[in-house]
């Protein structure tokens, strides 16, 4: 047994995700995720099961474990109620814990996720807002999105929501005391030292990749991560 499988297995989502797997690939069968990237979580759950810290090593510096969509079809259907994707979770956890997730180009993507949801919570107390939804950003939303966030007052107004208004209502404005207790509760639970952990690391990477890296989502690095996606890697031919 490997240092990196006593990790693993020191984590309750690992415990729970994988009791007695018997490798039948139902997991495989239904996944989502396995009909389109190169992704087979009946393997994976196999190569966890080694217990070998190169397996393991090779899993967390990898793309594999960041195409899971946690849905948790894999554990609805399994014969033995295990749940290959609890196994991703810990995994993902681990990879992030120890920095291993910048070798990898989904796992460098983790930093769009901080701070495109962590960040917004933070800020807003929203995991989306509604200013945040640009088309420079998100530009599949296309042409009607804009004419809507031009005409936002109109528009919202039509569908009774208090944008940034105070006061109940949707997309109201999010009071400093609860913004500050939100923040607490990200404080005592380490949800932001895992915050600091994802830009600490992404910051070590793009050093090591010489791209400029700075706060917001306009430097070279963040633009890097959250626009890049080789399809011919990850996709199942």
């Amino acid at each position: 047994m490997g240092k990196l499988f006593d990790k693993l297995n020191s984590d309750v989502r690992f415990i729970e995700g994988i009791k007695a797997c018997i490798n039948c690939g139902t997991c495989t069968a239904i996944c989502p995720a396995a009909e389109v990237y190169d992704y087979d979580p009946r393997i994976l759950a196999n190569m966890v099961q080694t217990r070998d810290d190169s397996v393991i090593e090779d899993l967390l510096k990898g793309e594999t474990i960041w195409y899971c969509g946690e849905c948790m079809s894999c554990k609805t259907r399994c014969p033995r109620q295990n749940a290959p994707g609890m196994i991703i979770q810990a995994l993902r956890g681990l990879s992030i814990e120890l920095g291993l997730f910048v070798e990898s180009e989904k796992g460098r993507q983790q930093l769009s996720l901080k701070r495109m949801l962590g960040d917004t919570v933070l800020e807003t107390g929203y995991c989306v807002h509604f200013d945040h939804t640009e088309l420079s950003m998100f530009p599949e939303l296309g042409p009607v999105w804009q004419w809507v966030r031009d005409h936002r007052k109109e528009v919202l107004n039509k569908v009774d929501a208090n944008y940034m208004g105070e006061g109940p209502g949707a997309i109201r404005k999010i009071s400093k005391d609860n913004l500050d207790e939100l923040d607490k509760i990200f404080e005592v639970t380490g949800g932001k030292a895992w915050f600091n952990k994802i830009e600490e690391d992404s910051a070590r990477k793009a050093k090591e990749m010489e791209i400029e890296i700075s706060n917001g989502k306009n430097s070279p690095y963040f633009r890097e991560v959250y626009t890049k996606n080789n399809q011919e890697k990850h996709v199942r031919s």
